[in-house]
């Protein structure tokens, strides 16, 4: 083991996240260019899709997903910012932004 390994190791510190990717200093992450990053500024149509909204119930299903994508494309369009949000399963979340990829802007 290095023996800067073996100092960190010991003293049980871990690495600092600073200067590397870390939030600015009021917490919030920032662009290269100091300011947050907004879809208003590329002239886009903002959509959001609420994905809590496409499914029955309280579980969203395998067996469904076709019809869920459809949607999703549906209301997306085409070039536009889309902003996708609400509860979901991760794999919906994968999926619907996987389909939605080169249809929307950003």
């Amino acid at each position: 083991m290095d023996s800067a390994k073996k100092e960190n190791s010991a003293e049980g510190s871990k690495p600092s996240a600073e200067g590397i990717g870390a939030p600015a200093e009021g917490g919030r992450a920032e662009t290269a260019e100091g300011s947050k990053p907004s879809a208003e500024g590329i002239g886009a149509e903002v959509v959001k899709i609420d994905l809590s909204l496409l499914y029955q119930g309280d579980v969203a299903k395998l067996a469904d997903l076709d019809r869920y994508l459809e949607q999703a494309k549906r209301l997306a369009g085409e070039g536009k910012v889309v902003i996708i949000t609400g509860q979901a399963p991760i794999w919906m979340y994968l999926k619907v932004a996987h389909a939605l990829h080169g249809r929307a802007r950003r």
